[in-house]
């Protein structure tokens, strides 16, 4: 049997959950009005490609350059760094004065598909991957 006391519970319980997701939800909601939400970096533009070529004339493509061609953000570009094969082969493309129309020239890789991944330091300290590529050079 249901005792009289018991009737207001169930109703009670409703309002204060209402009131709840009400409040979580106006505090999100004020929180990306107001910015509080943290602030999103941009994203800049510049251009990397790499390319398999035959260095020494021999008949092999097994070098592989990367050049650096800029582009509307150039000017904020303070470091360009490389990763051929997940880490087998790292260097520089360029740190400080990178100029558009550099290019870093990897010799001897071996024959077959080498990953490319190109990175850039900005100004700003933000880092931001430019490329990332398959070539494949033939022996």
């Amino acid at each position: 049997m249901r005792r009289m006391d018991e009737k207001g519970v169930s109703p009670v319980i409703g309002v204060i959950l209402m009131v709840a997701i009400t409040v979580i939800l106006a505090a999100v909601i004020a929180s990306f009005v107001f910015g509080m939400a943290g602030t999103v970096k941009r994203t800049y533009i510049v251009a990397v490609t790499p390319e398999a070529i035959d260095s020494d004339n021999d008949g092999k493509t097994d070098t592989i350059v990367i050049t650096y061609h800029g582009g509307p953000d150039a000017q904020y570009v303070t470091k360009i760094t490389y990763i051929i094969d997940g880490g087998a082969i790292e260097g520089n493309l360029c740190d400080g004065d990178c100029v558009v129309g550099m290019s870093a020239q990897v010799d001897n890789v071996g024959a077959g598909q080498h990953s490319v991944v190109v990175s850039a330091t900005f100004q700003d300290g933000t880092q931001q991957v430019l490329l990332k590529d398959t070539v494949t050079t033939a022996e």
